[in-house]
């Protein structure tokens, strides 16, 4: 089981990390090439990072096949990790109260996408895995 959850863990990281470079992309072509300017995207891209977790979550429970809540937790977890040491490590700063805030809502949509990626899952699929 351990396994299995830390494995699909890593695949609901991978997605989160697809979705959010992709996006990122998007969006700086986007202020690169229109009138848009970087205020104006916060809000949208502080949704789509909540709709990326949630995702994330999703495709963790569905490979986990059980306690899709704690793979989506797992992976909510590692994400943060990985932020925290690259804003650490990279930029010599720890998180705020703000971000502490922003990562308790990461947690619960990847739990929310665990739970609903688990449960899409075929029951068939859960006991031959």
């Amino acid at each position: 089981m351990q396994n299995r959850l830390f494995s699909s863990s890593l695949y609901g990281i991978l997605t989160i990390l697809i979705l959010v470079i992709t996006v990122s992309f998007i969006s700086s072509l986007l202020l690169r090439f229109t009138g848009l300017q970087e205020g104006s995207l916060v809000w949208v891209l502080l949704g789509f990072s909540f709709v990326a977790m949630f995702f994330g979550g999703f495709v963790a429970g569905g490979r986990s096949g059980e306690k899709g809540w704690l793979a989506g937790a797992v992976t909510a977890f590692l994400y943060t990790v990985v932020i925290f040491l690259v804003q650490f490590l990279g930029y010599n700063q720890a998180f705020d109260l703000q971000q502490l805030l922003m990562h308790s809502g990461y947690l619960i949509a990847a739990v929310l996408g665990g739970m609903f990626g688990v449960n899409i899952r075929g029951e068939s699929h859960r006991h031959s895995a």
